[in-house]
């Protein structure tokens, strides 16, 4: 994912503020370490009456922050998601919750053992700018279910949304349970390197970087949700029109301002012309017209929009066929939108090529072979999430055994991390860790392991001096 990668080095003012907000939460989680079932589920409960109650305000607020954001994305990709997620973790707290039982070997017996799953302490969540409601409140609920206290690094380049949510939470939540902490880069420098007990940062790879070696400083354990260039595979058969319109899905929501968004389209090499017109089709259907069009997301800055401009600048001068799909013809001068832009002919020197994109433009390359797509995916670094389109389930397997990525989805776009059950997380360069379904309940709490001895002491006969029973053992163990 993309995000401000400014000097995160500095000092601030509101830095000794918060210092002092993770000292309360410490101290009241000491208080109470472990929250039974009912208390966590009255207070995730809360997130509920928030968001709906002020969803105008939140949408406000982020149309505001992008000069442009669709309303509806809003709705759904923010907050309908996160309340999703919400009745979601709170069915399956209680079984999440339950000591699981574990075998002993003969070496244990008489005993017993199990697992239980204890809060961690205090969790620090670090919010980028895309979806700054969802990825914050989402795994806000995940941390508040397994029992911990959070604090909230909301990013400076939505202020409104920011500001907005540090209200809401500070109605809805004592300060020494959730905080949101708003701020420049220092901020952010400063809070990753408080001494949480698990720290989850989304954002960029080249920040996540920074934000790890901060917390190595406290060995601070971290999830990184970071992002790449997820690939679509268009299989050789695919009906064209149907692939063009899965893929809109992820790519047009937020103007592809999305980490899991499809970076590039992997098409058979005699269909690649099949491909554009469909896109141009699709993209046509869906936005007959751009400028003031209330359903097209603008670029979030003047300086993502700069960057996006200058992949497409640079894609041009090294030979690159640009593909603008803009129906009405519209002159975008003095607004932040760009029109969604296929780019063909690309080669590896291209910038587009080596960074993720992170907006409305698209690269298009052919190959021959699956194998070619394959080996073409497996070049480069793993990516967040991979696309694959084909009724053919042995093709489906072999793309699926043969590649790595943080997820997938098999004939269609994004849908994966709408599935609160699965988990959610990158490999590689593009993170490690997950915080959606039970794995993430399980990253934000300790997997205790204990063992209980019964009241009969079997190990009494194999203490010194060894004798008799324990060279039986020995051999009974190694030598046979």
């Amino acid at each position: 994912m993309v995000a401000d990668a400014k000097n995160l080095h500095g000092n601030n003012a509101d830095t000794a503020a918060m210092q002092q907000t993770f000292a309360a939460q410490k101290t009241a989680y000491r208080q109470s370490p472990y929250p039974d079932a009912e208390q966590r589920i009255a207070l995730i409960s809360r997130i509920r009456p928030m968001l709906l109650n002020h969803q105008n305000a939140l949408v406000e607020a982020l149309n505001k922050d992008f000069t442009a954001r669709a309303a509806d994305e809003t709705r759904m990709a923010e907050i309908m998601v996160t309340l999703e997620g919400l009745k979601y973790t709170i069915k399956q707290l209680r079984k999440w919750m339950m000591p699981q039982k574990r075998s002993v070997s003969a070496l244990s017996w008489p005993g017993k053992a199990w697992v239980e799953y204890q809060p961690l302490g205090v969790v620090g969540i670090m919010v980028p700018w895309n979806y700054p409601i969802q990825l914050a409140v989402v795994p806000l609920i995940t941390a508040l279910a397994a029992g911990n206290r959070v604090m909230i690094k909301m990013s400076e380049a939505t202020p409104q949304t920011s500001a907005l949510l540090q209200t809401l939470i500070a109605e809805t939540f004592p300060e020494d349970q959730v905080a949101v902490i708003n701020g420049e880069v220092d901020v952010a420098q400063a809070f990753a390197s408080l001494p949480f007990d698990h720290l989850l940062f989304t954002g960029s790879t080249s920040v996540g970087k920074h934000i790890m070696q901060a917390a190595a400083a406290n060995l601070t354990p971290v999830t990184l949700e970071l992002g790449g260039k997820s690939p679509c595979i268009i299989g050789q058969d695919y009906p064209m029109q149907e692939a063009a319109e899965r893929i809109a899905l992820g790519k047009c929501l937020n103007a592809g301002q999305t980490c899991v968004a499809p970076d590039y389209v992997l098409c058979p090499e005699s269909r690649v012309q099949e491909f554009v017109n469909a896109w141009k089709t699709q993209i046509t259907r869906s936005y007959p017209s751009i400028r003031n069009n209330p359903d097209f997301t603008a670029i979030v800055n003047p300086r993502q929009y700069k960057r996006l401009q200058g992949y497409l600048t640079d894609a041009r001068e090294k030979g690159a066929k640009i593909i603008e799909i803009n129906p009405a013809g519209e002159d975008l001068t003095g607004t932040q939108k760009m029109p969604h832009t296929l780019v063909l002919d690309v080669t590896d020197t291209m910038q587009i090529a080596q960074d993720e994109i992170f907006g409305p433009l698209m690269m298009v390359l052919p190959y021959t072979h699956l194998d070619d797509a394959i080996e073409y995916v497996n070049e480069r670094p793993r990516p967040l999430a991979l696309y694959y389109f084909d009724w053919n389930q042995h093709h489906c397997e072999r793309v699926l055994k043969n590649t790595h990525s943080g997820g997938v989805c098999l004939n269609d776009t994004v849908s994966h991390v709408g599935v609160d059950d699965l988990p959610f997380g990158g490999v590689g360069d593009s993170g490690m860790g997950a915080y959606h379904g039970p794995e993430g309940f399980r990253t934000f709490s300790q997997a205790k392991g204990i063992y209980r001895k019964g009241k009969f002491n079997a190990s009494r006969y194999i203490l010194p001096p060894y004798g008799r029973l324990v060279h039986r053992l020995i051999r009974k163990h190694f030598l046979t």
